[in-house]
Order: C-alpha cells, then sequence, then structure tokens
C-alpha cells in the first residue's frame, strides 16, 4: 500500500484526520437516528483512513477493526443478533423491567398517550402541535355561558353561602331546571351533551363567583354515575336513570375512598357477596354489599350512590370463579342498611362532603353498571373515567381562581396608594404581580391544550394527571401571591373578601383525585415512562409474552434510541439549540429550539435511570418526582407556546408567553439536574456530560420580563380581559370584585389629572402638598377645572371604599362561621 502514501510525513496526520472524519460520521448519523449503521459508516471511513494513510500499523488497527466489524455483524445482521442475544436477553431485561400487577396495568392501559409521548421521543412534531386544532366553544355553549351560567353567577352571594352552609334552594333549582348537572350527558338522554372545553369554561366561570358553587356542578359531570352510565352502562340502565340525573331529579354521588384505600383505591375492603334474595318481593339473585366510604362529595344530598367495591361468588352461582375483582354498582338512597346524611368539614368550604357507610345491603345484579357482563371490570371503568376526568374539573377550578386572582390584584394594585403611588409600581409588589400573570396564561393554556385533546378522542391519562397535580400547585402560589399583594385585607374574612374563601379552598383541589405528592411521585412518570416511551411498552409487552424476535427488535431499538437521543442531547447542547429545525414560523423559534433540546435531554436521562436503577426506579420516589416535574414543564411549555401560536399577537402575550417558556426552561432543566446530582456511577457521570456539557444556562425570568408581564394586568386593559375571559366579573354593587372594577375605572379616569397636577408640581406652578390638599391647590390655581376635580374626589371616594374591610357587631360576629 506504500505506492498511495500521501506525503512521506504526513501519514499520522492524515489518520489523525481520518479518525476525526470517523467521529463526525458516527456521531452525525446517531444524530439523524441512525443506529447500526452509524458504526458501519464509520468502520468504512476508517477503512478509507487506513488504506489512503499508507501506514502498516497492524498491531494497532487489526484489533480496533475486528472489534468494529464484529459489533457491526452483531448489531446490524439481524439473524446473527438474535441467535446470539435473544434468549439471554429474556431473563436479564425480566430483572431490570418494572414488574406490573393487575391493577398497575390496568391503570397503564387506561387512557392514551398524546404528546407526552412526544416529549418522551426527544424530538417533538412541533407541526404537529402547530396544526392541530382547538376546539372553540360551539353557538350553544357560548348561549348557555352568556346566559344561565351567568344568571346563576348574578344569583350566588358566596358569603350567603359560607354563613348558611349550602346553596339557596332557588340556586338549587336553577342548577336542575337549566339541566347543569347535565352536562356531560348526551343531548338524546336530556342532557346538554357538550364538549369538554364547554364543560371546563362553565366550571371555570363559576368557581370564580363561588368554589362550593362549583364544586356541587362538577362532581355530577366528573368521576360519578352519569358519567359511568354514559359510557359503560346498559341501555335500560341509561334510560332509567340519565334523563333524572340531567334534570337533578337524582342528585348523584360516587363511594371510592375509604378508611382502608386512600391513595391504593385498588385495596378497598367493601364487598360485594353473590347470593340469592329478595327484592320487590320477589327472589332475585342479587349481591350483598358491605362497605366504609369517606370524603364523598355530594354524598349527604344524593339519591344515587355508586359504589366501588371487591366481588365475591363463593356459591359460585355466576361460575367457577369465587374472586371476581373490583365492580361497580348503583344504589338508590333508600334502601335498607345505607347510614348516610352526616357531614364532613372541608377547610370550611360549603359543599356537601360525607362518610356513607352500608351494612348487609341487598340489591339486584342488574344494580351492576353495565350488567353482568361487566363484573370484575370496575377497576378498568375508574381509571379510563378517570384519565379523563381529571383533565377538566380541578384544573377548571384552579384555572378560575387563578383568573379571578389576576383580576383582583391587577386592579387592586393600580387603586390602591402607597406614598402617593399605585402599590403595582413598587417592584416589592410586581415581583408576585408578574408571577401571578404569567402562570395565569400557563395554566389557562395547558386547560385548553388537554380540553382540546379530549375533544378529539384522546383520553391522556398521564396528561390529565399533570394538569391536576401541577395547575392546582400552581394555584396555591398564585392565590398565596394574590393574599401576599392584598395583605391585611386578604385575611378580614367578609363580603369584602372573595380571595380568603379561595384560600380556603386551595389544599381541597390539591388533595383530591389524586393528592398531588402521589400524583408527583407515582403517577405522572411512573405512568409516563412505561406508557409513553417509544420502546419499553415493546420490551414489556415481549418479555410478557417471551415474544424473542419483538424482544430483539425492542432491545436494539431500545439501545440505538439510547445512543441517538445521547449524541442528539449532546451536540444540541454544544450548539445552543440552534441544530434544532423548528418548521414553525415565529418569533419564539428559539422557544422552541431549546424546548426540543431539553426533551432530547429528558429522554436521555431517563432511559439512564432505568438502565441505573432498573425496576427499583419506581421506589426511587425522590427521583421519579423529578422526572415528573421535568415531563410537567415540559408540556407545560408547549401549551403556552400553542397559546401563542393559536391568539391574537398582542404585545403583551408575547410578554407572558415568554415568561411563562422561560420558568418552564428552567423548572425542567433543574428537575433533570436535580436527577444526574442524585444518581451514582459512571454512567450518570457521562450523562451529565452529554445532558448539560457547557454547564446550566436556563434561568428563571429576568426582572425586565417580569416586570413587562406584571404591566401587562396594570396598564393594558385587553391584555388584562384577555388573561381574565373565562372568569364572572360582577356589577358595581357587589362588594367585592364589582366594587373594586368600578373604582378602577374610576382611578383610570383620574391618572391624566393626577399626572397634569404632578408635572405642575415639577414646573414649580403649584407647591408641594399631600394628595387631597393639592387638588384644591390645582383647582384654585387653574391647574385643572373643576369636572377634573370632581374626577378626582370620584376616584378617591372609591379608593377609599375598596380598601375598607369588614367589620361586624359582637352579637353577628358569635354568629359567624
Amino acid at each position: 500500500m506504500a505506492h498511495f502514501t500521501i506525503l512521506a510525513h504526513g501519514g499520522s496526520g492524515m489518520l489523525a484526520c481520518g479518525w476525526i472524519v470517523a467521529l463526525i460520521v458516527l456521531f452525525g448519523l446517531a444524530y439523524a437516528g441512525r443506529g447500526w449503521l452509524a458504526w458501519v459508516s464509520a468502520l468504512a471511513v476508517l477503512f478509507l483512513t487506513w488504506y489512503l494513510s499508507g501506514i502498516d500499523s497492524p498491531q494497532l488497527f487489526t484489533p480496533l477493526l475486528l472489534a468494529c466489524v464484529l459489533l457491526a455483524a452483531v448489531t446490524g445482521i439481524v439473524p446473527l443478533r438474535r441467535a446470539l442475544f435473544a434468549r439471554s436477553l429474556l431473563p436479564l431485561l425480566g430483572k431490570v423491567l418494572p414488574k406490573l400487577g393487575n391493577t398497575e396495568r390496568i391503570a397503564l392501559e387506561a387512557g392514551t398517550v398524546w404528546w407526552d409521548a412526544q416529549i418522551f421521543s426527544g424530538a417533538p412534531d412541533w407541526k404537529y402541535l402547530a396544526d392541530f386544532r382547538c376546539k372553540p366553544l360551539s353557538e350553544k355553549e357560548q348561549a348557555f355561558m352568556d346566559g344561565p351560567v351567568t344568571q346563576l353567577c348574578d344569583m350566588i352571594d358566596d358569603w350567603q353561602i359560607q354563613q348558611e352552609r349550602d346553596l339557596p334552594p332557588e340556586v338549587w333549582d336553577f342548577l336542575k331546571r337549566e339541566r347543569f348537572f347535565g352536562m356531560v350527558i348526551p343531548e338524546a338522554f336530556g342532557g346538554l351533551g357538550f364538549s369538554e372545553i364547554g364543560h371546563s369554561r362553565v366550571v371555570t366561570r363559576i368557581a370564580s363567583r363561588s368554589i362550593a358553587a362549583a364544586v356541587t356542578v362538577m362532581v355530577p359531570n366528573s368521576l360519578g354515575p352519569g358519567e359511568l352510565l354514559v359510557h359503560y352502562g346498559t341501555e335500560e340502565q341509561k334510560q332509567r336513570y340519565l334523563s333524572r340525573l340531567a334534570d337533578g331529579r337524582d342528585i348523584p354521588c360516587f363511594a371510592l375512598t375509604g378508611p382502608e384505600a386512600g391513595s391504593d383505591a385498588a385495596a378497598t375492603q367493601s364487598s360485594g357477596i353473590v347470593e340469592r334474595g329478595t327484592w320487590n318481593g320477589e327472589p332475585v339473585l342479587g349481591l350483598r354489599l358491605n362497605w366504609n366510604k369517606r370524603y364523598i362529595t355530594l354524598a349527604p344530598v344524593a339519591t344515587l350512590i355508586g359504589l366501588a367495591f371487591q366481588l365475591k361468588d363463593p356459591d359460585r352461582l355466576l361460575g367457577d370463579t369465587v374472586d371476581r375483582g373490583i365492580t361497580c354498582a348503583l344504589i338508590p338512597r333508600d334502601l335498607p342498611g345505607i347510614d348516610i346524611g352526616r357531614h364532613h368539614d372541608p377547610m370550611g368550604v360549603p359543599f356537601h362532603n360525607g362518610p356513607i357507610l352500608g351494612k348487609d345491603v341487598f340489591v339486584p345484579l342488574d344494580a351492576i353498571i353495565g350488567g353482568v357482563e361487566q363484573i370484575g371490570l370496575g377497576w378498568r371503568m375508574l381509571m379510563e373515567s378517570l384519565a379523563a376526568g381529571r383533565s377538566i374539573s380541578l384544573p377548571a377550578l384552579a384555572v378560575g381562581a387563578a383568573q379571578m386572582s389576576t383580576r383582583i390584584c391587577g386592579a387592586y394594585a393600580t387603586v390602591r396608594e402607597q406614598f402617593d403611588t399605585p402599590i403595582g409600581r413598587f417592584e416589592g409588589i410586581e415581583e408576585p404581580l408578574a408571577r401571578i400573570a404569567g402562570l395565569t396564561y400557563l395554566m389557562t393554556a395547558a386547560r385548553t391544550l388537554t380540553c382540546a385533546a379530549l375533544d378529539v378522542g384522546e383520553k391522556p391519562a398521564v396528561l390529565g394527571s399533570i394538569v391536576k397535580a401541577y395547575l392546582t400547585d400552581a394555584m396555591r402560589e398564585v392565590v398565596s401571591d394574590a393574599m401576599d399583594i392584598r395583605a391585611g385585607a386578604a385575611i378580614q374574612r367578609g363580603p369584602r373578601n372573595a380571595l380568603s374563601r379561595m384560600w380556603m379552598s386551595v389544599p381541597i383541589g390539591i388533595t383530591v383525585e389524586g393528592a398531588n405528592i402521589l400524583t408527583r411521585s407515582m403517577i405522572v412518570y411512573g405512568q409516563g415512562a412505561i406508557r409513553c416511551h417509544p420502546w419499553v411498552p415493546k420490551l414489556i409487552a415481549a418479555i410478557d409474552a417471551r415474544d424473542l424476535p419483538s424482544l430483539d427488535r425492542g432491545t436494539f431499538g431500545y439501545i440505538n434510541f439510547f445512543f441517538t437521543r445521547g449524541v442528539r442531547a449532546f451536540l444540541l447542547g454544544l450548539t445552543g439549540s440552534r441544530l434544532a429545525r423548528i418548521p414553525v414560523d415565529t418569533e419564539l423559534k428559539r422557544y422552541y429550539q431549546q424546548l426540543t433540546r431539553l426533551s432530547c435531554a429528558f429522554a436521555f436521562v431517563s432511559d439512564v435511570c432505568m438502565a441505573t436503577l432498573g425496576g427499583s426506579l419506581k421506589r426511587h420516589e425522590k427521583i421519579s418526582g423529578r422526572l415528573a416535574d421535568a415531563l410537567a414543564w415540559q408540556y407545560l411549555a408547549a401549551a403556552t407556546l400553542k397559546r401563542y401560536h393559536d391568539e391574537a399577537k398582542f404585545a403583551s402575550n408575547y410578554d407572558l408567553a415568554r415568561w411563562g417558556v422561560a420558568s418552564a426552561l428552567y423548572q425542567t432543566q433543574e428537575a433533570l439536574r436535580s436527577v444526574l446530582d442524585n444518581l451514582r456511577g459512571p454512567l450518570a457521570m457521562i450523562a451529565r456530560c452529554l445532558a448539560f456539557p457547557l454547564g446550566a444556562h436556563f434561568r428563571p425570568p429576568s426582572d425586565l420580563l417580569g416586570q413587562r408581564a406584571a404591566r401587562a394586568i396594570l396598564e393594558d386593559r385587553d391584555a388584562r380581559i384577555n388573561l381574565t375571559q373565562d372568569i364572572h366579573v360582577p356589577g358595581p354593587n357587589d362588594p367585592g370584585l364589582g366594587q373594586l372594577e368600578a373604582a378602577l375605572a374610576k382611578a383610570v379616569l383620574a391618572i391624566p389629572v393626577e399626572t397634569k397636577l404632578r408635572d405642575a408640581v415639577r414646573a414649580g406652578r403649584l407647591e408641594r402638598a399631600p394628595k387631597d390638599r393639592l387638588d384644591e391647590l390645582g383647582l384654585a390655581a387653574g391647574v385643572i377645572t373643576q369636572a377634573e376635580y370632581e374626577a378626582l374626589a370620584a376616584a378617591q371616594a372609591a379608593r377609599d371604599a375598596v380598601v375598607q374591610v369588614d367589620a361586624f357587631d359582637a352579637e353577628t360576629y358569635r354568629q359567624l362561621r
């Protein structure tokens, strides 16, 4: 090969160049998503380099080339690969991958995957998200919002509800007459047949007026008899119950949680025994039920109870199987043996909630939802319903509280003055205002996108858990900031103070439908990793079926995925995400690129955790919780980008979207860094270098961006209205938001006059004086007109009125609840 030598002394340089070219090819093909082809291509470049260099160094190259040939052969030649590895992989992967119980498997199979799978892919399809259409309200839904929902909100006096511990009878009658309890029931059965976004926006608006009223409306439309009957009931059950549920002749509750089965609802000790008995004087085959349930919303007033229980058939009256599994049934309230009607007191928020006990309650078999064919399928019913239900009710309530806080604080920080300056101008107030505005924008975006997915037939179980947990957590932060801004006025209960009643409801949203600690540490990532990963579900299925060809494809697909995502994360990190191609024309392109980079890093770090911890990962709840944070904040960022893409391009929307995405990028980065900081071993060290090769450079929103976000709700009327478009704004006589809005209007009219007076002081035409005295001096000096003086006086009177708090005489105070 000497005659191919290029320059007598240039062989080593040529060899070095060849190595560089080989590595470039290797990394380039890996970035492009190739697996064994990258090794084969790199091998070809190495051969070519050796040939052209003219250096005869078999002691150096022969082992290397043989290793490359062997690696390319055993990974690229499928029959050889399967013969060598497939059977040995089966027991090995069986130890590494998590083992699933039956209830876990059912929970994992419930619902569908959607954008969560895009995040796990490490290469989100932004064009799909941009083109995805979020369904608007129908004409019928908009008419309902403008008509009955507005009427209902005008009827509600939340302070009165607080004191009387219930909705007034006229409100109950209105809810029933207008079929608020039948939003999810099809029109054919007397319901409203609303879309998911329609359902959500109704709950959001009512929540902005009264949490107790919102809970009363949302429970019959969430997990419960109505939804279960629509999806699983027999035709006879639908005809019998749905119209009665829609118009409120029956009030439903669903009894799932018990003292022994809270987070682990599948561990219920409630039981049903198949036996013969008497029903309406006739001998029938039925169920003898015993249960002890608590925390059941609407139980004290319910007429129809949905019940989940473990069914057994010890006498084998239905067949050979004794343990029949979790089953769901409908139980009339007035049967002998039922103890119902007592109340819990959830944080003083006056919605009906209480325990239900049943002892030796007998019902016929046709009480089983879906009939005997659905025996043992109750857990699947519940998980599939929760997959959708978590996406709607509590996120809607959280958005209502956030938008209400935004509306109140935007007005109050403008109207309330200290040192002759609106408090919103102080940076100490501006900082929480920015969080309130930015999080409200982000929360509404996530609610809208998730409901849009539901409306096209998806049941995104993981995303539903994300919006339930992270939106209710965000509600806590937003309402807490709002309380801080209102300060002393926020802690004095009374008709003027809506924030205090929202604050009391925060722990309820965080706790019910799966406590947020459990949802974060076990459900979001635990389900996401197994359901949404491109290869893990296939590997688990192949192992269960002992399908060697599928196991082979899954294993080497997984290896390819792991390798390519590691390389992509490294290259995107080195280039500041600029290699990411974004097929969306937008001024927020850099955010799309950065989110693509973090998605790739997340997919890689996730696989590192699985490889390092194996099946024990689900027991490392701190690690899985941080991975859940990374997954959740990426989804919230994607929803924020989607909202900005779809809506009108106000300057304030641009700032709010940037604030939301910047916050999400930082939270995702910190979650991944915290995961890597708590992993041990060489693989974890390599992962740190590949995921963050240049360190962690994402930062929280800057002070300047925070200032712009805060100004959006202080100075931009259109932005403030757009940000709070789902809530109810009462009239000027309302002692809370209504009077505050009226005061804001007067304060805004007075701003030019106040500016004129300040300019006159700076010009020396007026002496400095206290505000009330300066108004008189300005009028006397002719700086302002009589009409302008009166506008200032009206604004000041309105300010004085809205900063007042409620005070009660001794007798009234003693009777407060």
